[in-house]
């Protein structure tokens, strides 16, 4: 079963507390909670106060740190309630001990691809990782159109996992709707990340449900 987690940038920040419950009681599987510094990409968004907030709420939270140096704070998203810790390789010196930090904490440790970054070095870290998310869109603001360049990516990654013998979760994040939704879980993602698809619904229950009804 394909899986989704409703990025709540997308979300009604006055009625937090609702969204969160409607995504809930829609059968999302997690929230993605989106990290941003202003450094590593050009905005700024939530912090520890919101995500320990949202952990209160009924959904695991898979939180995409798209930040410098994220090393310096896994043990304060563990314990802010993350589930899953994504980290980009371009942000830390040292990725594979940044990895290990995110597991020694209790939390599955993913790997975000920019769109220009290749699935290679991958290779080097098998066993290290959890969760491979491959970016369809540049970092740093939702609502962006999927790039179709990012597309065969995927599907790179699901090759290059499977020929290591890793089943390792592949995420998409980026430009997610109902009108491809399935060629992604087609090519090898097994979670999708959706912001408008899902809060930007009347009926985010039967997105999700379509969802879950692929792979």
């Amino acid at each position: 079963m394909t899986k989704v987690a409703p990025s709540l940038l997308a979300a009604d920040f006055l009625h937090l507390e609702h969204e969160i419950g409607r995504m809930a009681e829609a059968g999302a599987d997690y929230l993605h909670f989106d990290v941003m510094d202003g450094q590593f990409v050009p905005n700024i968004s939530f912090g520890f106060p919101l995500m320990a907030a949202a952990r209160k709420g009924p959904l695991p939270l898979d939180v995409h740190l798209m930040i410098e140096r994220p090393e310096q704070f896994i043990d304060a998203f563990a314990k802010a309630g993350a589930s899953i810790i994504t980290v980009h390789q371009e942000a830390t010196k040292h990725l594979d001990r940044c990895l290990h930090m995110i597991r020694d904490a209790g939390c599955l440790a993913g790997i975000a691809l920019n769109p220009h970054t290749a699935p290679d070095d991958l290779r080097y870290l098998m066993g290290e990782f959890d969760l491979v998310l491959v970016m369809t869109i540049n970092p740093g603001f939702g609502g962006q159109k999927m790039l179709p360049g990012c597309i065969q990516k995927i599907a790179d990654v699901r090759a290059l996992l499977d020929s290591y013998g890793r089943d390792a979760i592949i995420e998409v994040d980026g430009g997610v709707n109902m009108q491809n939704a399935a060629l992604l879980s087609e090519k090898g993602a097994s979670l999708l990340v959706a912001g408008t698809a899902c809060f930007g619904a009347e009926d985010p229950g039967a997105f999700i449900e379509h969802i879950h009804s692929l792979g």
